[in-house]
């Protein structure tokens, strides 16, 4: 009898460890289970700053960009190009730096803020007046007595190239100096971004304003009536961008740059009349 209970209690405790082994296995193969069931990517806020004149197109640029990166926000800094540099030059967090000139993308280049830039469009000038205005018809009219003009700030790259377009302008024998000498009199506001131009010349606050080809949208088309400065007097202005040095996100800031210029990017800024990157 005593021989029967001892044979049992061993079958009893072998049972027994046999249940906690199979418990073992079956709690070590759920773990990955559970590991797996998370996602694979997280979303990622791309920070692009962009100069003012890239306000329509980069934002068509990100609708399609973010339909086939549908992980991939992008949020942009909208503003002129010397005061990003700044922003960057200062730790704001950027992933992207595109400029509307060669001369803040080479500053923030020298201070170690960007990786190499490539340039993706150009820009051209044009002057804009109010419709129905009566004092501005065409470009000598600039000289006139009274004409109010708004330009870019001479910090900002639309107001470096106007006065590129007058210095130009003042040496031809077709205008000459005194012509630039009484618009640059005539120039009564100075901004800090090209699109302010463009607004307060929509708005008739001033007779006429420098701007881009590019700033004439389908918004302010019908407000405002276009006078083209001719090539022998216009600035080609280039515009370069780069992935900063301390991008959060550099892979993807890579690939936003590179569907920059794909031919899809470079579609949508030709769309938006810039001259693009392949019709340099």
């Amino acid at each position: 009898m005593k021989r029967f209970r001892s044979v049992a209690c061993a079958l009893l405790l072998l049972a027994l460890f046999l249940a906690a082994c199979g418990g073992s296995n079956t709690d070590t193969g759920s773990a990955p289970a559970s590991t797996t069931s998370k996602p694979a990517t997280s979303n990622i806020s791309l920070q692009v700053f962009a100069a003012a004149s890239l306000t329509e197109s980069f934002t068509e640029i990100a609708k399609q960009y973010q339909a086939q990166h549908p992980n991939v926000s992008i949020k942009y800094n909208f503003n002129g190009s010397q005061l990003l540099e700044q922003q960057i030059a200062n730790g704001a967090p950027a992933d992207v730096f595109a400029s509307a000139d060669q001369t803040n993308m080479k500053k923030a280049n020298a201070a170690g803020l960007v990786e190499s830039a490539k340039v993706f469009a150009q820009n051209r000038l044009v002057v804009i007046v109010p419709v129905g205005n009566k004092n501005v018809t065409t470009l000598k009219d600039l000289s006139k007595s009274g004409v109010k003009i708004d330009v870019g700030a001479a910090s900002v790259p639309a107001g470096k190239y106007s006065q590129q377009v007058l210095d130009k302008m003042g040496a031809s024998p077709q205008y000459g100096a005194s012509y630039e000498v009484n618009v640059k009199k005539n120039i009564v506001s100075q901004e800090e971004n090209v699109k302010a131009v463009v607004q307060k010349v929509q708005l008739g606050e001033v007779d006429a304003g420098f701007v881009y080809r590019t700033d004439v949208t389908n918004a302010v088309a019908n407000k405002v009536t276009v006078l083209d400065i001719p090539d022998s007097f216009n600035v080609i202005a280039q515009y370069p961008i780069a992935v900063t040095k301390n991008a959060p996100h550099s892979t993807e800031a890579r690939d936003f740059l590179n569907y920059v210029l794909s031919s899809n990017g470079q579609a949508v800024l030709q769309k938006y009349h810039f001259i693009t990157a392949n019709n340099k």
